[in-house]
């Protein structure tokens, strides 16, 4: 008899996988938006901060994310006030999963189940999955700074940004800590709203304007220089969604389905709701609008897409996209932050619309804490649990993220961004020596 559920197992692999093409998907989505002369340089940033992410996950961030003492006794009271918000170094370089998989690998052929640490699927394969969503993660965050910034000083930032934003939020939401807590806010996430998407197009925003517009913003419009492009990375981001929503179910039933479904018809719902949007305020709907469409219904179902009803992932799907419209065509403008490629605007927006609406629509039975949402018994615990979830997530990585901004800058000469010169140019060949189309004579 095997040691681990195989079938669990294979839908771990498979939900991994999916989740590691997000990275490349999402390079690109962004290379689609970005300018011709800059497209090389955006997707190999995404692909630059998807090697650092998966590495350093491996190195120290799985062990600060789950590693440590919990910071509650049995009795609910507050023994480790540092484990609210970080875990400890114990995991370091995955020894426990290693200490696992020997230990499995050790017993006897005709052993249960039970003989193993782990009953369900192996902790390295555990590591793997988590790993995948600090690759994917850090590399949304390099969406805000596309056009403009130095290679050298969004690397810098990359490596650091996975070990003092993304591992400490999934501790305080997944790992025990403060958000997540039942003794605390106990505010529920059931895939990424607060730790992944909440944190990365906050992250953007923070950085950018700590970056400053790129020449020209505001004075011209910046087109998607490859529509198609744009498409195709939507596409794949939709097909490894299932991945990331389904596989944080952890288990191949009917919990992981239902995140499933709720994904498929957030998406769906938020694509046809942007085509509404658009053909009001525009006269025309647009593929690029389309697309975004299908991201920011991916982005606002994730936080409780295995909390609610089929019905309400599709009312927030058709909520979302206004909201993610007005914040990207008028919030942007007005305000005057450069999001190059709206990292803010869709993922921070949607996250954060996401993680509070879980408080209005989460079924009781479904959530991990037994507290159902609003509609279900009339209760704002659950929702007031969501928004100082959200608080904090914004708290925490505007000051830390503002510190690592700006400590990137004076380590980088006093700026993250390349000469006028360089900008007026295109980042591709200047810093990297290609051309996303070298046989192009036309103009940019």
């Amino acid at each position: 008899m095997d040691v681990f559920d195989t079938g669990t197992t294979a839908f771990m692999l498979v939900s991994t996988a999916l989740v590691v093409m997000m990275s490349p998907a999402l390079g690109l989505f962004y290379g689609g938006l970005s300018r011709r002369k800059n497209s090389i340089n955006t997707m190999l940033m995404t692909i630059m901060a998807m090697g650092i992410g998966g590495v350093l996950w491996v190195v120290i961030g799985d062990s600060i994310a789950y590693g440590g003492v919990t910071p509650f006794d049995d009795a609910g009271n507050l023994v480790n006030p540092v484990a609210l918000f970080f875990g400890g170094f114990d995991r370091m370089f995955t020894d426990w999963a290693m200490a696992e998989a020997a230990t499995s690998a050790s017993v006897a052929d005709g052993a249960t189940l039970a003989a193993a640490p782990y009953a369900s699927y192996p902790g390295v394969l555990s590591v793997a999955f988590q790993a995948s969503f600090c690759m994917v993660t850090t590399a949304i965050v390099t969406g805000s700074l596309a056009g403009r910034s130095k290679f050298g000083a969004v690397a810098f930032l990359t490596v650091l940004w996975p070990i003092l934003v993304y591992a400490p939020m999934a501790h305080m939401t997944w790992g025990g800590g403060i958000i997540g807590s039942e003794y605390a806010i106990g505010a529920i996430d059931f895939a990424g709203g607060t730790v992944v998407h909440i944190s990365s197009g906050l992250s953007g925003l923070i950085l950018c304007l700590i970056l400053g517009k790129r020449r020209g913003f505001s004075m011209m419009n910046y087109r998607a220089h490859n529509v198609p492009f744009v498409m195709l990375g939507a596409g794949l981001l939709f097909m490894g969604w299932f991945g990331f929503n389904g596989g944080s179910a952890l288990v191949a039933d009917g919990y992981a389905g239902l995140a499933v479904l709720n994904t498929l018809v957030a998406a769906c719902a938020a694509a046809v709701s942007w085509i509404i949007v658009e053909r009001i305020k525009l006269g025309k709907p647009t593929l690029v609008g389309a697309s975004t469409g299908i991201v920011a219904g991916l982005v606002v179902i994730t936080p409780g897409c295995g909390f609610v009803d089929p019905w309400a992932a599709v009312v927030e799907g058709f909520i979302v996209s206004p909201v993610c419209f007005f914040a990207i065509s008028f919030c942007k403008k007005k305000i005057g932050y450069d999001d190059a490629l709206d990292a803010f605007g869709c993922h921070g927006v949607g996250g954060i619309l996401g993680g509070i609406l879980v408080g209005i629509f989460a079924r009781p039975d479904l959530s991990w804490t037994r507290v159902g949402g609003l509609i279900y018994n009339g209760s704002f615990q659950l929702l007031g649990s969501q928004c100082l979830g959200v608080l904090v997530t914004i708290v925490y990585c505007t000051i830390v993220v503002t510190i690592l901004g700006f400590v990137t800058k004076a380590i980088f000469h006093g700026s993250l961004r390349v000469s006028q010169d360089v900008e007026m140019a295109g980042l591709d060949e200047p810093l990297h020596g290609e051309s996303a189309y070298p046989a192009f004579t036309g103009l940019d």
